[in-house]
């Protein structure tokens, strides 16, 4: 009890520590509505770390979103992907609060970007205003909320940033108030054998480790029998007490013996260390069962600076003869938490489960560029694209090469050159790079085209080939007809969709002038607001050209009526 009692009053500490850094009831709620989050800082997503929270919005669009404090407006980006509509905030006392996937802004704001977005002749636009152009005030209504981007349901992404570093901070630790008395959920328990000699349970590779639940409500872990440089690992979640998603924990704690071996916390990270998530989790088991355990050891290619404290990095070295007991501490950012103990005993057993690295006819050394020539393709990989040396399992092949798998991250991109020397004019124009999906299904890879060789950059392993695209995209109207009067209608709506390797541009024009489609990829729509431009005819004549990623392309061509 002494033990854990130790480690509650660190990370007690930690959050105590965090907290005074930053300031508390400066800001205020950037909705109307009880917060009530869907996804916490930090939080473990596909190559990097969530930058903010995401605050539910009843399952609607169209909530108010106010500013926190008063403030200037930096940027504006819309994009199809990623935040989708996003606003960046700076306010005087160096913070700078971010707010994504917005359904529209401000009646000012949208005024000033649609402005642009005409002058461009383009939906996605990037654009920073002078210092003081578009002022706010705190309180006032910046944008609405909506599922732009990446989103995959309606809520408002929300970050805290240094205005000088660009540093997100987790936005909880300036004093909103979150419901929340609901401990941590643990799923999996994980040994790791980590020097040539060692075993867990008698096993060289990564074991699952039984645990059951005590009546206090921590966990306790059969007793393990170990021997050499070990780790452990865990995978888990957080809920609030309002929402049943799976959200990440906010820190992590390992003693040993009573001594603090690690611990590390999403108070702050950089976005230039992000990717080193797959670092943090075993990305091999995440490639495999989609599961991300996080590692309570450091490896000495992770370069995350997330680490409060570090001892051995986290590694246990065990003796024969000796008894070890490890306890983790899993917590979220309210001291809601929960204690796993894993007895360990020091002792020298034959192995069971022996460390079978596979061992192929190429190796990659980390440090140095990599070239092979697979037949169909190339494959170059510069220096420091993986994290460590391997083992990579390469296939040649006639028209399609497998570079390795997805147990294995890649950290930078790397290039894959086909020759297309052998196919005709006409059909280097339809053949495009695609890596093949699990269903080994093609999946566009941005290709670029010279001299007969086509080449793609890109940070995924797997099985590439060339695919053939000879289909235009398909363009229907969903909420008018032709020849149809729409005086009463507030948009004009189409679906615009292509079968293989997708869409790349669209554009469309009333009575030969160029109007604004927002796109929105994942419903396959572009939609046209009546309030955009005043048209002076009675007849409009509708025009849409939407070109996929090979160039072929399809024209929508109608007339409706609008006083």
């Amino acid at each position: 009890m002494r033990l854990y009692f130790f480690g509650a009053l660190f990370l007690f500490s930690l959050v105590l520590t965090s907290q005074e850094k930053y300031p508390q009831d400066v800001f205020q709620s950037p909705l109307e509505i009880p917060l009530v989050l869907a996804g916490t800082f930090g939080e473990l997503r596909s190559n990097h770390f969530h930058s903010g929270i995401d605050i539910k919005t009843q399952r609607r669009q169209g909530l108010p979103i106010l500013a926190i404090a008063d403030g200037t407006v930096t940027r504006i980006k819309i994009s199809h992907w990623g935040y989708g509509k996003a606003m960046y905030v700076a306010h005087p006392n160096g913070y700078t609060s971010v707010y994504a996937h917005l359904q529209k802004f401000s009646p000012e704001i949208e005024a000033y970007i649609k402005k642009i977005q005409y002058k461009k002749q383009s939906y996605e636009v990037e654009v920073f205003p002078d210092y003081g152009e578009l002022k706010v005030l705190k309180g006032s209504t910046i944008a609405y909320s909506g599922n732009t981007g990446g989103s995959s349901g309606p809520h408002l992404h929300f970050e805290i940033r240094s205005s000088v570093t660009e540093k997100p901070t987790n936005p909880l630790l300036y004093g909103y108030d979150i419901r929340d008395a609901t401990n941590p959920t643990l799923l999996g328990l994980f040994g790791y054998p980590l020097s040539d000699d060692a075993l867990v349970n008698q096993s060289g590779k990564k074991i699952q480790l039984n645990f059951t639940k005590q009546a206090d409500g921590s966990f306790l872990a059969d007793k393990v029998t170990a021997i050499g440089t070990i780790g452990f690992g865990f995978n888990g979640f957080d809920r609030q007490d309002m929402a049943a998603n799976k959200n990440g924990v906010y820190s992590v704690t390992q003693t040993v013996n009573g001594k603090v071996y690690s611990a590390y916390d999403f108070e702050t990270f950089s976005f230039t260390e992000t990717r080193y998530i797959n670092t943090l989790i075993d990305y091999a088991h995440f490639g495999k069962f989609k599961q991300r355990i996080q590692k309570c050891f450091k490896e000495p290619y992770n370069r995350l600076n997330i680490y409060k404290t570090l001892h051995n990095n986290g590694k246990i070295e065990v003796k024969e003869g000796l008894s070890y007991n490890v306890e983790l501490v899993v917590s979220d950012i309210e001291g809601n938490d929960i204690k796993i103990v894993i007895p360990v005993e020091g002792k020298k057993l034959s192995a069971k489960i022996k460390k079978n690295d596979k061992i192929t006819d190429d190796f990659i050394l980390a440090d140095k560029p990599n070239n092979f020539d697979l037949g169909a393709a190339k494959v170059y990989f510069p220096a420091n694209t993986f994290y460590k040396d391997f083992y990579i399992d390469l296939e040649k092949g006639s028209d399609t090469v497998k570079i390795h798998d997805n147990s294995v991250a890649a950290h930078r991109n790397f290039t894959i050159s086909f020759d297309a020397t052998k196919y005709s004019q006409t059909e280097k124009k339809q053949l495009f790079i695609a890596r093949l999906d699990e269903r080994r299904q093609p999946r566009h890879a941005k290709t670029y085209k010279r001299d007969g060789s086509f080449t793609t950059r890109t940070r995924t392993l797997g099985t590439y080939t060339l695919a053939k695209d000879t289909v235009a995209p398909t363009i229907k109207s969903r909420n008018f007809k032709e020849k149809q009067w729409l005086s009463n209608y507030s948009y004009l709506s189409l679906e615009i969709s292509d079968d293989l390797s997708g869409i790349n541009s669209y554009s469309a024009t009333i009575n030969g002038d160029w109007i604004l489609m927002e796109y929105e990829p994942k419903t396959r729509t572009i939609t046209y607001n009546f309030d955009d431009k005043i048209l002076d005819k009675t007849q409009c004549d509708l025009k849409v050209v939407v070109t996929d990623n090979v160039g072929n392309s399809s024209t929508f061509e109608s007339t409706f009526f609008r006083k």
